[in-house]
């Protein structure tokens, strides 16, 4: 499977919308997604936003052009929802503010220098009271590898600062089994969801 489990492919999709939607997401806002990859959460995402609000960036083009195909097979092509192929996120730029931005299971594969480029890249897309929100593995630093990429922890402490070079402000809103993400696969359950802001007034979920 390009994106984890079969088992848990249903959970993990239902979980993405649930969430968003959770967090105030509303259908006219306009929504990116870093590492759009297969559409697991996109489908549903394309399907409750209006025309041409969802923007996905994917860095494989096998796995882009799979996505495109669960797009037709969803007959979701007359949402116009815009895909970027990026592999260099630092090279990217797209001429639209968003309210939210997106990144499930993808900041825990991204080396130090990648992380810090997606940073600068919310920075600068992020609208004023926009919120950016990611899973990440909290904790020592270590590494492991899945599918070509790395499987990295890395401390709070560590995502404070690279938020603060960029101009973000970073809280811990919590596990993601406390918003309904139950794998019961632990080390999966227990990732830390971050809400990612720029300074000054941002919104809040519903």
């Amino acid at each position: 499977m390009l994106v984890g489990p079969a088992h848990l492919w249903k959970m993990k999709r239902d979980f993405q919308i649930r969430f968003l939607k959770d967090m105030g997401l509303k259908p006219e806002y306009y929504l990116f997604e870093i590492g759009c990859g297969t559409l697991r959460g996109g489908i549903p995402l394309i399907d409750y936003l209006q025309d041409g609000h969802y923007f996905g960036d994917e860095v494989r083009a096998t796995v882009l052009d799979e996505g495109q195909k669960e797009l037709r097979e969803a007959r979701l092509e007359g949402k116009n929802p815009t895909f970027l192929l990026s592999p260099d996120i630092s090279q990217l730029t797209v001429d639209r503010k968003f309210d939210y931005i997106w990144a499930f299971s993808v900041l825990i594969h991204m080396s130090d220098k990648i992380l810090n480029d997606t940073l600068a890249f919310v920075s600068s897309h992020l609208s004023k009271e926009g919120a950016f929100y990611a899973n990440v593995n909290i904790g020592e630093r270590k590494e492991g590898h899945w599918q070509g990429f790395p499987l990295v922890a890395r401390t709070f402490d560590f995502y404070s600062q690279a938020c603060t070079t960029n101009g973000l402000v970073v809280s811990d809103i919590g596990p993601l089994k406390k918003f309904g993400h139950v794998s019961n696969v632990e080390p999966q359950d227990n990732q830390r969801m971050l809400r990612i802001t720029k300074n000054g007034p941002t919104r809040c979920c519903a």
